[in-house]
């Protein structure tokens, strides 16, 4: 089994997404999912989807090894990043290199880097009046949001969408297709790496 180690900072609806995408799956398992908070509402998601939970402080995380030695451990094979908000230091990238992905709600290199994230990206992309909005799959560098883009996955922001409303239809993206994305990624499958869910207008 190719083993996964969630981390995430939030609410978690991705991180329980892809573990029940991945509870059937003959190939792939979720080992743990890890937070550095420890009030983050993933952990009592972990709980009852009954996946093995650990906290750990920022400090330790980019300080430390401890979270290298940790995913170590759990014997990690690639490294989810699920609404985590921590940018990951230069010795797990390079420990992890191409095998670390992340998920940004906007179309990268717009509306990325430190500080964009959540309800803060769509307030952004409707206040600049952007016709599209969507989803970047990357793997990761040590720069918040970048690294190589690997899919993408467009919706159409109308004139009267508000930030709730273009937030909306940005999640239901990552719903429908991160857990796809990592496990073709995984099992180096070939997939389309642009997708237009919505048409979007050329004017």
């Amino acid at each position: 089994m190719i083993r996964l180690a969630i981390l995430a900072s939030g609410s978690g609806s991705n991180a329980e997404n892809i573990v029940k995408y991945f509870s059937h799956s003959d190939a792939v398992e979720v080992a743990a999912i890890i937070s550095n908070k420890a009030d983050a509402y993933v952990l009592e998601r972990a709980k009852y989807l009954r996946v093995p939970s650990y906290v750990m402080s920022r400090a330790d995380m980019v300080g430390t090894d401890k979270l290298l030695n940790l995913l170590r451990e759990l014997k990690t094979d690639w490294v989810i990043l699920a609404g985590f908000l921590v940018l990951l230091p230069e010795s797990i990238v390079n420990e992890y290199d191409g095998k670390i992905l992340n998920i940004h709600p906007s179309l990268l290199p717009k509306f990325g880097g430190k500080g964009m994230y959540g309800d803060k990206v769509h307030e952004a992309v409707v206040a600049a009046h952007e016709k599209e909005s969507g989803i970047t799959i990357h793997t990761i560098d040590t720069n918040y949001d970048q690294g190589t883009t690997v899919f993408q996955a467009k919706i159409r922001v109308e004139p009267l969408d508000n930030a709730e409303k273009v937030a909306q239809k940005v999640h239901a993206l990552e719903y429908k297709f991160y857990p796809k994305v990592i496990e073709d990624m995984i099992l180096g499958r070939d997939f389309e790496r642009v997708v237009a869910v919505e048409p979007i207008g050329k004017d």
